[in-house]
């Protein structure tokens, strides 16, 4: 099984799906791209994913051209409300699905409240990727 997780600046919520879904079955082959991509992960995507125990401190942004050649058993796009707005993956896909979040990079208020919001789309993209998972991968 191999899964594309796909936004635009994969540096918050890509990165984040990916380290979950790896997580829930390691023999999964699981990357994130996006097609602006980022210099670098968002730092307080790091910190919230490692508060649940996930280090994403290795991982760095890609651009999605890098897999165009790769075949992908599922393409998933998550980016925001509307879903005209995600890239288009243009490669070899069997099944391309979108399950969208609020940009937590574009919250505001005080440290207290953006931290709170990172924690927030963290725990959605762990709730919704994990139903992903039990209900199109898990045996």
């Amino acid at each position: 099984m191999k899964v594309l997780i796909l936004c635009t600046g994969n540096s918050c919520r890509s990165q984040m799906a990916e380290g979950f879904l790896k997580s829930f079955d390691p023999e999964i082959e699981v990357f994130s791209a996006g097609t602006a991509p980022s210099d670098r992960l968002h730092p307080k995507a790091v910190e919230v994913m490692n508060e649940v125990g996930l280090d994403l401190s290795a991982h760095s942004p890609q651009k999605v051209d890098e897999f165009l050649a790769e075949a992908f058993d599922f393409v998933i796009t998550v980016c925001g409300h509307a879903q005209e707005n995600c890239p288009v993956f243009t490669g070899s896909v069997k099944q391309q699905l979108h399950i969208g979040f609020d940009d937590p990079a574009e919250a505001t208020g005080t440290e207290e409240d953006i931290y709170a919001e990172f924690r927030r789309i963290r725990d959605e993209i762990r709730e919704r990727f994990y139903t992903f998972y039990v209900e199109n991968i898990k045996s």
